[in-house]
C-alpha cells in the first residue's frame, strides 16, 4: 500500500517530529521549537543592538546644555528648572543605555532612576516645559491631569490610565512605553484634603497619592489599553514602570505661607545668620523643601520618590514683555503671521506691549493672562479685516488697544 503521509520534517533545520519537542504547523511549512528559541534570541539582540544605537546617538544629540538651549528657544527665563529637566532626561537616557547594555557585571552600578517636581505659581511654564521637551525627545511622552483621578472603584480615572496614554503615545508598543517620561499636571490638586481623620474616604486626594506609589517606584502593573471601567472585558497589558521617569508640576497655591512660616521660625533668638537675614519675601518659592510639600498635603511616601524638587520664579514686568515677542511662538508673532494669511501686514506700536503687560500684572494670571488681553485687544480687528480686501495694514495704537480694553469684560475684573 502507498504511503499516504509524507514525513513531517522542520522547514528550517530539517528535525522530524520525532527529534522535537513541538513541531508547530504553518501554511506551506513547520517549526521546531528549537528554531524558535534560537530565532527569538537573534531578534531579541537585532532590537537591542538597534535600541542601544538610537539612544546613543540620541545621548550625543541632547547634552544637557543643548536641551536647555532648545527650552531657551521657547519659553523665557526659569533657568533652574530647565537646568533640573535637562540633566533629568540627560540622565534618563544614560540608564536607558546602562540598562540595555549586553554586557552586565554583579559588580556594576545601578542608576537610580530620579523622578522630578515642579512647584510655581499657575502661568509661570510647568505645562510648556514639559510640552517643549517633548518636542526634541525620541522617547515616548506624555501629558496626564492628576485632577481626573480617583480611588480605584470610584467615579473617575484609576492611576493607570496615566500609563494607558503613554502606551497611546508609543503606539502600543510596550517596550517603548517603558523607557518613556510621564508629566503629571496639577499634582498639587491630590494633596491631602484634611489631617483630622474622617469617616469619608478621600478618594481623590490621599488615596489617589497611594495609588501612584507603585507607578513611581517601579514596578509592573496591568494598563487597560481602552480605559478601565469601560471596558471590563479587555485583556490588561503588563507594563515595567521601573526605566520610565515621571516628571509632576503643581501650583501648590498656599504653599508660601508654609515656606514663611517655616523660615519665620529659623530667624528667632540670637544665632541668625546673614544668610536668613537676607531672604528674598517676594519669591518665597526659591526655598521650598520637602517638609513644605508635606505640610501642604503630600504623603511622605509619595515626596520620598520624587527625590529631585525644584521651583518656578513668578513672572516679573521684564519676562512678560519679553515673552510677548521673543520666544518662537511668542504671542506677537502669531498674531502677526495670522493676519499675513489674509494679506495684511500687522505692527504694534511702542507702548502697546507695555501696556498689556501692565494689565497682566494688574490680573496676576501670568503668561495666560497675556492671551486674554491681548484677544480683548485684537478682537475686533480679527473680525473685520478679512473681510475688508482694501485693508493692507494696521497699526495698533496705545489709544485703540485702551479703547477696546476699557469695553471689554476683562476691564471689570478686580484686582486681587
Amino acid at each position: 500500500m502507498a504511503k499516504e503521509e509524507k514525513e513531517i520534517k522542520c522547514s528550517f533545520c530539517g528535525r522530524t517530529k520525532q527529534n522535537t519537542d513541538v513541531l508547530i504547523a504553518g501554511i506551506t511549512g513547520h517549526i521546531c521549537n528549537h528554531c524558535v528559541i534560537q530565532a527569538q534570541t537573534i531578534v531579541r539582540d537585532e532590537v537591542s543592538q538597534k535600541g542601544n544605537s538610537s539612544l546613543f546617538n540620541a545621548m550625543h544629540l541632547l547634552k544637557p546644555l543643548e536641551i536647555k538651549k532648545h527650552l531657551d528657544e521657547y519659553v523665557i527665563g526659569q533657568n533652574d528648572a530647565k537646568k533640573v529637566l535637562s540633566v533629568a532626561v540627560y540622565n534618563h537616557y544614560k540608564r536607558l543605555i546602562q540598562n540595555q547594555s549586553k554586557t552586565s557585571h554583579k559588580d556594576e552600578i545601578e542608576i537610580d532612576k530620579s523622578n522630578v517636581i515642579m512647584v510655581g505659581e499657575t502661568g509661570t511654564g510647568k505645562t510648556l516645559l514639559a510640552r517643549t521637551i517633548a518636542k526634541v525627545l525620541n522617547v515616548p511622552f506624555c501629558i496626564a491631569d492628576a485632577t481626573v483621578l480617583t480611588e480605584a472603584g470610584y467615579v473617575g480615572e484609576d492611576v493607570e490610565s496615566i500609563l494607558s496614554r503613554l502606551l497611546q503615545a508609543a503606539d502600543f508598543d510596550v517596550a517603548a512605553a517603558e523607557r518613556g517620561i510621564v508629566f503629571i499636571d496639577e499634582i498639587d490638586k491630590i494633596a491631602r484634603k484634611s489631617d483630622n481623620p474622617s469617616i469619608t474616604r478621600d478618594v481623590s486626594g490621599e488615596g489617589v497619592q497611594q495609588g501612584l506609589l507603585k507607578l513611581l517606584e517601579g514596578s509592573t502593573v496591568g494598563v487597560p489599553p481602552q480605559g478601565g471601567r469601560k471596558h471590563p472585558e479587555q485583556k490588561m497589558i503588563q507594563v515595567n514602570t521601573k526605566n520610565i521617569l515621571f516628571i509632576c508640576g503643581g501650583a501648590f497655591d498656599g504653599i508660601t505661607r508654609n515656606i514663611g512660616n517655616r523660615l519665620s521660625t529659623q530667624v528667632i533668638g540670637y544665632s541668625v545668620n546673614k544668610e536668613v537675614e537676607e531672604i528674598d519675601k517676594e519669591n518665597l518659592l526659591q526655598y521650598v523643601s520637602p517638609q513644605d510639600l508635606k505640610s501642604f498635603g503630600l504623603i511622605p511616601e509619595l515626596i520620598g520618590r520624587l527625590p529631585v524638587l525644584t521651583y518656578l520664579n513668578p513672572l516679573d514686568a521684564d519676562t512678560l514683555k519679553r515673552i510677548l515677542s521673543e520666544p518662537k511662538n511668542a504671542l506677537m508673532k502669531q498674531y502677526i503671521h495670522l493676519f499675513q494669511m489674509d494679506g495684511v501686514k500687522i505692527t504694534f506700536e511702542k507702548g502697546v506691549l507695555d501696556f498689556i503687560v501692565e494689565k497682566a500684572m494688574e490680573f496676576k494670571l501670568g503668561a495666560r493672562g497675556l492671551r486674554s488681553i491681548c484677544e480683548a485687544i485684537m478682537m475686533d480687528l480679527m473680525y473685520d479685516t478679512p473681510s475688508d480686501s482694501t485693508v493692507k495694514q494696521v497699526n495698533v495704537t496705545l489709544r485703540y488697544a485702551k479703547d477696546k480694553l476699557k469695553k471689554s469684560t476683562l476691564n471689570k475684573l478686580k484686582v486681587a
